[in-house]
Formats: structure tokens, C-alpha cells, sequence
């Protein structure tokens, strides 16, 4: 769910600098050969072209990270996720570069088009699959506490039974450790003294009712 707002937040930042109008007196011809645009940054020396081409490699890069945060799948091929989001990035910058056409003072220019693509796919290579990775590692580190119900020696050391009900039968009893239960208790506590025994019994009594008792009369002779 986070990934998805801030998905949607980014794409709203980039509409809002991309298809604003600009007020300007000229704009320069709209250029449909690549490259031709990056040669033509690069005349302009080196200070000014690692802005132009950082701007252009920077405006989509946050969707690198963003798509596959919002698709949230963790197990996915990282040649398919790449090839996915690369393709995703590279439909939003045609789909910006056709809207331009409309919008006052844009121009579209293929350069641009690369130079987003590309800035998609080293965010992507970047910070995914080492971040996917470390995901998989934290979650499957975890797992079932080692004291729980149900557990052996846990708080319920018959089976789940709380010592509540087992009388405190979770610790060791008769030299067996906590939790450990001999044969003969395992028949609902037939013909077993102590608090394992009771435990069993107990919990038997709870899943299958109380077994009703009925008085002896004794008969003269």
C-alpha cells in the first residue's frame, strides 16, 4: 500500500513539471533522431550537460524502485521484474513526450525518452534486488516463537494445554523434562497419578463433557 502512494505521488510531481506550460518566447524544434540532442548537450560543455542529461536520467528513476515496491511480490524473476519496469518507465515517457505536443512551450525530444528509460533501469539495478534479497533474508529468519501453545516446554506443555488448566503441568514431573509426556498418559490419563495425569484428564473432560455419575443403591439381601 505504501509503495502504491508514493507511486502515485511521484507520478503527480512529474505531471505537475512536465506538462506545465511555459511561458517562453521561442522553443527550439522538436527532435525525433537520438542522440542528437545529448551531442548537442555535450557541445555545451561538461557542466551543462551533467545537468541536462542528470535531469533527464533523474525524472523517472524513483519508478524503478517504486513499481516492483507496489507490485510487492518478493519470489519474481529479477530478469522479468527488470524487463517489466523498464518497459513500464519507458510507456510513461512516451506517454509524457505525447502530451507535451499539446502543452505550450514543451517539445518533445526522443533523447529524453532514453534518458528516462535508462535512469528507470539503474534505480531498478541499483537498489531492488539487493533490497528484495535482504527482504528475504529478515522474513525468513523469522518464524513460530519458541514458547507458545502447543509447543513442547512452551506455556502449554501438554499439547496446548494452558498451566491454568494443567496445574502447573508444563514443568518436568516423575524425571521427565517439561512437556514431555509418557506413554500411558497419552490415554486421556488412565492409570496416571501426578500432574500430568490431571492435565490430560481435564483437557478430555473439556473437549468431551463431564461423564454423568450415577449413584450406587445398595440392594438388601
Amino acid at each position: 500500500m505504501t509503495g502504491a502512494i508514493l507511486l502515485v505521488a511521484h507520478l503527480a510531481l512529474v505531471a505537475w513539471l512536465t506538462l506545465r506550460p511555459l511561458d517562453v518566447p521561442w522553443v527550439r524544434p522538436a527532435n525525433l533522431h537520438p542522440l542528437t540532442g545529448l551531442r548537442a548537450d555535450l557541445a555545451l560543455g561538461w557542466p551543462e550537460a551533467a545537468l541536462r542529461i542528470g535531469e533527464g536520467l533523474a525524472l523517472l528513476a524513483p519508478l524503478g524502485v517504486l513499481l516492483p515496491m507496489a507490485d510487492g511480490r518478493l519470489s519474481v524473476s529479477g530478469l522479468a521484474s527488470l524487463c517489466r519496469t523498464a518497459a513500464a518507465g519507458a510507456l510513461i515517457s512516451l506517454g509524457i513526450a505525447l502530451l507535451q505536443t499539446g502543452v505550450p512551450g514543451r517539445v518533445v525530444d526522443v533523447d529524453v525518452l532514453l534518458l528516462n528509460t535508462t535512469g528507470v533501469l539503474l534505480a531498478h539495478l541499483t537498489v531492488v534486488p539487493a533490497g528484495r534479497a535482504w527482504l528475504r533474508r529478515r522474513l525468513g529468519g523469522g518464524g513460530v516463537p519458541e514458547a507458545g501453545y502447543g509447543k513442547r516446554g512452551g506455556y502449554g506443555g501438554l499439547g496446548g494445554v494452558p498451566e491454568g488448566i494443567s496445574g502447573g503441568a508444563s514443568g518436568s514431573c516423575d524425571g521427565y523434562a517439561a512437556g514431555e509426556v509418557r506413554g500411558a498418559d497419552r490415554v486421556a490419563g488412565a492409570g496416571v497419578a501426578g500432574p500430568a495425569g490431571r492435565a490430560v484428564s481435564v483437557r478430555e473432560e473439556l473437549s468431551q463433557g463431564r461423564t454423568p455419575t450415577i449413584p450406587r443403591v445398595g440392594i438388601a439381601p
